[in-house]
């Protein structure tokens, strides 16, 4: 494993090993931080050398999972499998069928919108949200590695049917790509290869790819993403670093006046939103006795004779998302870092 570096600017630099960057801690010539569950140091004097090596990131998409490499010549400084985002389709149909039930009850209301995203170029929801997950990692591995080229994976829809020929942009995965694609080149340099340029490379280095697509093993994602990576900058002829980080999107639910069942004696329950007693969800905390390190999910209130407005917030666990208490007193918790997701 290596220790990114970032200047006294946040600006990456070359990677580390972590006993050299544990000097510099010692020594006071660097400072610890972690981004977002990866550990990192940031440089307190000026670096020796600020030449940079070519650096890829190798990303191999997929529908449940996705990995990204980064890697240069000489090391792979990361492997990362992440959980793709696809709760956002039944949300929105969740939200069209509220509306919907709205509209046919007897009471009054405003009338239907015309179209507003009629004769426009926009993205579905659910497909936006699928690519926009994928450029929040790209973006976050740029911060802390001096990044020069992405390598994808281009995958296709099929654009025929029974001999019939489809328009390409009549597919989501075909506009989401391609607006992938140019995000992407604002930031770097892009390169693509089609899934069977990446069987071949993956064919001709000897190495394997399980078929058990939900498994957290190297080989299941991150072996495609590491040859494409491989492809671009060489250096090896087989994987000098299988370790990986698992990254799992928190989903969080938009704040909702209007409940598909009303409560008792018809008052309107509280469900959803971002905030959680002051804290943001998500947020990484530390409980000073019990929990440790955990981050804070909703919030409820818990009236007392003594304290009618007390609010408790619930905590979960870092690495397995699993609720640790409901009954957490915000002023117990020490906030330390907002975060989107857990990784493990």
């Amino acid at each position: 494993m290596f220790v990114p570096v970032v200047n006294s600017e946040n600006r990456p630099l070359m990677p580390t090993t972590p006993s050299r960057a544990r000097r510099w801690i010692e020594s006071g010539k660097a400072t610890p931080f972690w981004k977002k569950g990866v550990f990192c140091v940031r440089l307190n004097v000026e670096p020796s050398n600020t030449n940079h090596q070519p650096i890829a990131v190798g990303i191999d998409p997929g529908s449940k999972r996705e990995a990204f490499t980064v890697k240069s010549q000489s090391h792979t400084y990361l492997n990362i499998q992440t959980h793709a985002v696809d709760w956002v389709k039944d949300h929105i149909e969740v939200r069209r069928n509220m509306r919907r039930a709205r509209r046919y009850r007897n009471t009054p209301c405003r009338k239907n919108r015309t179209n507003r995203l009629a004769n426009k170029k926009h993205l579905p929801p659910s497909t936006k949200a699928r690519w926009q997950w994928k450029l929040r990692i790209a973006k976050w591995l740029t911060l802390m590695f001096p990044v020069s080229t992405f390598v994808v994976e281009d995958i296709k829809a099929r654009t025929w049917k029974n001999g019939r020929k489809w328009n390409v942009s009549f597919s989501p995965l075909e506009v989401g790509k391609h607006w992938f694609y140019s995000e992407l080149k604002k930031i770097s340099q892009t390169e693509t290869k089609t899934g069977q340029d990446t069987y071949e490379m993956r064919q001709l280095l000897g190495l394997k790819k399980l078929k058990q697509k939900l498994s957290n093993r190297f080989e299941a994602h991150a072996v495609d993403s590491w040859v494409l990576a491989n492809w671009y900058v060489g250096g090896h002829d087989a994987p000098d670093n299988t370790m990986l980080i698992e990254i799992v999107p928190l989903e969080f639910h938009r704040r909702q006046l209007h409940r598909l069942e009303h409560s008792a004696g018809h008052v309107r329950s509280r469900y959803g939103g971002t905030l959680s007693v002051g804290f943001k969800r998500g947020s990484i905390v530390k409980h000073p006795t019990k929990y440790g390190f955990c981050y804070v999910g909703g919030w409820q209130e818990s009236p007392t004779k003594k304290d009618p407005n007390r609010k408790t917030i619930s905590l979960h666990c870092l690495k397995t998302g699993k609720r640790l208490t409901q009954n957490a007193f915000p002023t117990d918790c020490k906030f330390l870092s907002y975060n989107s997701w857990r990784s493990n």
